[in-house]
């Protein structure tokens, strides 16, 4: 495991799973947040996106956390690893309400510089939406990706910390 893509849900814990992998493995972090974002929540055009995600894609080894289904085609290319964290809805939602609160006027982590957090209704129903309209089309995407992938899909936070816990 030397490129490891981590999927999921807006509020599944791909940022935080990520970081602690990364601790684990030694690996560095890729936000694609920090990516995306610019200060203000100002999106990159989506030409200079994909251009930071392949220059990311090119390194030796990473873990990449995020969803932009825009590239996720090039990162299924590109990893040998992919973790969907596939975690239920009311859990999903409740984090985010956790991590609104948290970082209220402040930034999270793993966000760009500039982007203070706020909670905004039009990403709390893509979330909600998640399991019907995205959720599947995930899973086609990495069914006709899988070979010569390792493809875990863990669903609940037990299956997290016992996946975590092997790789210490």
């Amino acid at each position: 495991m030397k490129k490891i893509l981590v999927i999921g849900s807006g509020g599944a814990g791909k940022s935080t799973f990520a970081a602690r992998l990364g601790e684990r493995l030694g690996l560095p972090v890729v936000h694609l947040d920090r990516l995306y974002w610019n200060p203000g929540w100002v999106k990159t055009p989506e030409p200079e996106f994909r251009g930071r995600v392949a220059d990311a894609i090119a390194r030796d080894a990473w873990i990449m956390d995020g969803n932009y289904s825009g590239t996720l085609d090039v990162r299924l290319e590109a990893c040998d690893t992919v973790v969907f964290l596939d975690v239920p809805r009311a859990v999903c939602v409740w984090r985010i309400v956790k991590r609104t609160v948290t970082y209220r006027n402040g930034r999270r982590p793993d966000m760009a510089e500039g982007c203070r957090e706020k909670f905004n209704p039009e990403f709390m129903r893509w979330v909600w939406d998640y399991p019907e309209r995205t959720r599947p089309k995930i899973l086609k995407r990495l069914e006709e990706h899988a070979r010569g992938k390792n493809i875990y899909i863990l669903r609940t936070q037990s299956e997290i910390e016992r996946f975590l816990a092997r790789r210490a």
